[in-house]
């Protein structure tokens, strides 16, 4: 799996700082670390889905500064290279930003000089996924919407939902709507937590993408839609398991969605939270799945042509992929 390019478009930019550089943000910061983040294995702890995105949101609470943005940014993507990505895109919550006091420019540079700076030292690329939270309601996603609209970022690419998914994402039509007009690739997180009838919600939208959607394979009509379609499902296996929605790799449904024809990208969602990485999901779908490296460059595949950046980078992205096959039969 290491000579396998990877790409990575599910995964949530203030979830990949891993504990010892939430520490050494708040000690920057002169802030106190919130040690009940932490067991006794020094991992984020968490009992269930709400007190993960309640530690989440305490994690989060100390990234103050545009410096820390980039340093969180620089660190996840340099180490994304070293597993073999190419691309990588970058979920990152403005109203995060928001309640520490950073402003949408700051946020948004920070991240911009991250990449810039991993590009140059590591050779990877990475774009930006603006994203909304859902359990902050419908008029913070019109102003995150909004403001990606109005004020369009070179590196910013996309629109995203995440969150608590018990409301359903047919009432966030108008956010979607802004964003896809202004030219963003949209996609929302539905088909985790909450089961198929959220897929289905989800499919009322602008979007080409689900993050997660897992659960629609409870549903073979809509499992059916789905590859007609050619929605890309960005799935995190090891989140899944972690979290208890499944109770196994064995169990996961993506190879069954694969079988489907369901088109699918690997994600390693929050990757300190569940002991993850890009290229472990990669491994794991081959040790504990079934799944051929043939198999897997064709999940690489379907990343770079579902990928929200400019078609010049998804060439050069091609360009990688097919010159590392190459590479492998020579």
């Amino acid at each position: 799996m290491e000579t396998v390019p990877k790409a990575e478009l599910h995964v949530h930019l203030e979830g990949t700082a891993p504990p010892e550089l939430v520490q050494h943000m708040a000690t920057r910061n002169g802030l106190p670390f919130p040690s009940r983040m932490l067991g006794a294995d020094g991992r984020f702890r968490y009992s269930d889905f709400l007190d993960f995105l309640r530690t989440y949101d305490l994690a989060a609470s100390v990234i103050r500064t545009a410096e820390d943005y980039r340093d969180i940014t620089y660190e996840y993507l340099c180490d994304c290279g070293r597993e073999g990505a190419i691309y990588v895109e970058l979920t990152a919550s403005p109203d995060h930003a928001r309640l520490v006091g950073l402003t949408d420019e700051e946020h948004l540079n920070g991240i911009a000089q991250g990449i810039d700076d991993a590009r140059r030292d590591c050779g990877i690329e990475g774009r930006i996924l603006i994203s909304a939270v859902k359990h902050f309601g419908v008029e913070q996603a019109l102003r995150v919407a909004r403001h990606a609209a109005e004020r369009p970022h070179p590196y910013v690419v996309g629109f995203s939902m995440a969150g608590d998914e018990a409301t359903p994402a047919a009432e966030f039509a108008e956010p979607f709507a802004i964003a896809a007009a202004a030219g963003l690739g949209c996609t929302v997180h539905a088909g985790e937590w909450a089961g198929p009838e959220s897929v289905r919600s989800a499919l009322t939208l602008p979007i080409t993408r689900i993050d997660h959607g897992i659960r629609a394979i409870e549903d073979p009509e809509l499992v059916k839609e789905l590859a007609a379609r050619e929605l890309v499902l960005d799935c995190c296996p090891t989140s899944n398991v972690i979290l208890g929605v499944y109770d196994s790799y064995e169990e996961h449904p993506l190879p069954r969605l694969l079988d489907a024809g369901v088109k699918l990208t690997l994600g390693s969602d929050d990757p300190p939270y569940f002991g993850a990485t890009i290229g472990g999901e990669y491994t794991v779908c081959v040790e504990r799945m079934g799944l051929s490296e043939d198999d897997l460059r064709d999940i690489t595949r379907t990343a770079i042509e579902a990928a929200f950046c400019d078609d010049d980078l998804k060439a050069r992205l091609r360009d990688s992929l097919q010159n590392a096959q190459h590479q492998d039969r020579t």
